[in-house]
């Protein structure tokens, strides 16, 4: 380690010491924290079974960087590289269409046999693995429903995909020794306003009560619920709204999914974790950037961001709160994409650490709104990257925006050559 960066470590300490922050604790905590980095950024939601069919759901990915990743060995190649540049131990969360197989399967018949490659890479990594159903992209969601679908025979193949999908993320959780969150998202809804919109939610929620019946070992499984407010082509109406959703993960125990691109402009997810943590069993966060409507840009260290770290932390939240990334840009580099992203939820988590949420509390308690005010902005400025830097340097990545010339370096030995 740089003697610069242990001296700038040890003035920080004393300096949060002065407050009652202990920051070698907070490193020790932050590194148990595992953030499940979404593979889907590395090859723009592609996926590998039906490879040529064209993103559909409201999914839209724009940009042509070169190098997306074109094989499941490609694609693990990039999160190795990504993990690399990343401080702490992590997980991956794989959609169904990242199947690893030579063997042509149709979704309602997926195994834990097609993502067995997966399995030993993460294994060998000491990686976790988590999973989704994909509910998009296919021939039976073309016309934008799939659990929620009139059609009997297309619900079905829905309701089995999700169960196969349930089983496959059950046996990642007994493998790997990680709980795998399971997480159901679907596109379905209308572009023009519905004139029956409860039939489509009756339809939905016994699906999904067929979907669950099967009960799967908590200690290897846990399933959550995904809301959408509205997406490309179902802008007047989602059948899987919040209050749906929240409703539902509540009365059956799933975890309900908040993601920061899902909601009004005006709503902020990070208000929403205090409340639904008191009556939910758990909470499956996706971290993303909306901007105007919904939208998935790489996440960057904003104010809501660090309301999200602040919830969390301050809150005691993160025992019950599984944390994942959701977001995909196809304009910049894909690694150099989920290294920003994972880094900054990181360095939000642990700038929350070091605030002084006691002498903070007590002042609000006792009315003391100057003394509040005056810590929160003088904080801001205290040493908190002379604290990053120690903990990057000492899990052995690189410092700062060092990690930059390897991405560079990558993108220009491995990257470009395949487009070629």
């Amino acid at each position: 380690m740089q003697p610069d960066i242990e001296k700038s470590y040890e003035a920080a300490k004393r300096l949060y010491a002065a407050h009652g922050i202990d920051v070698d604790r907070a490193l020790e905590k932050l590194a148990q924290i595992k953030i499940s980095m979404h593979c889907w950024q590395g090859d723009d939601v592609r996926g590998f079974l039906n490879r040529d069919q064209d993103l559909t759901g409201g999914i839209s990915v724009t940009g042509h960087y070169p190098g997306a990743a074109r094989t499941p060995a490609e694609l693990r190649a990039d999160l190795e590289k990504a993990f690399s540049l990343i401080p702490g131990k992590h997980k991956v969360n794989l959609h169904a269409i990242y199947a690893d197989t030579e063997e042509k399967v149709e979704l309602d018949r997926i195994e834990p046999k097609h993502y067995e490659r997966w399995v030993e890479w993460a294994k060998e990594h000491g990686l976790g693995l988590d999973f989704n159903p994909t509910c998009f992209s296919h021939e039976k969601s073309a016309d934008g429903f799939t659990l929620s679908h009139p059609d009997p025979a297309i619900r079905q193949f829905w309701i089995d995909h999700c169960k196969a999908a349930r089983k496959v993320g059950a046996y990642f959780g007994e493998r790997l020794g990680q709980t795998c969150v399971t997480n159901v998202w679907i596109p379905d809804g209308f572009k023009d306003a519905p004139s029956d919109r409860l039939t489509p939610r009756k339809r939905l929620k016994e699906a999904l009560d067929e979907v669950f019946a099967e009960q799967l070992d908590p200690r290897h499984h846990l399933d959550a619920v995904e809301s959408k407010l509205f997406g490309l082509g179902s802008e007047a109406y989602v059948v899987g709204s919040h209050e749906f959703y929240m409703g539902y993960g509540l009365q059956k125990g799933k975890l309900i999914c908040l993601d920061a691109g899902h909601f009004h402009p005006t709503e902020v997810i990070s208000n929403k974790l205090s409340a639904l943590s008191l009556f939910a069993d758990g909470i499956l966060l996706h971290v993303s950037r909306p901007m105007r409507w919904d939208s998935d840009h790489v996440v960057t260290l904003d104010d809501e961001l660090l309301d999200i770290g602040k919830e969390l932390v301050h809150g005691d939240l993160l025992g019950k709160t599984h944390i994942g990334l959701d977001f995909f840009d196809g304009s910049i580099n894909r690694v150099a994409a989920w290294v920003v992203g994972t880094r900054n939820t990181i360095k939000a988590l642990l700038r929350a650490m070091l605030m002084p949420i006691e002498a903070l509390r007590q002042a609000e308690l006792e009315g003391d709104y100057t003394t509040r005010l005056a810590l929160t902005e003088e904080f801001k400025t205290y040493p908190f990257g002379a604290v990053w830097d120690y903990y990057c340097a000492k899990s052995g990545v690189p410092v700062r925006e060092e990690w930059l010339a390897e991405v560079k370096a990558y993108e220009r030995d491995v990257l470009l050559k395949r487009d070629v």
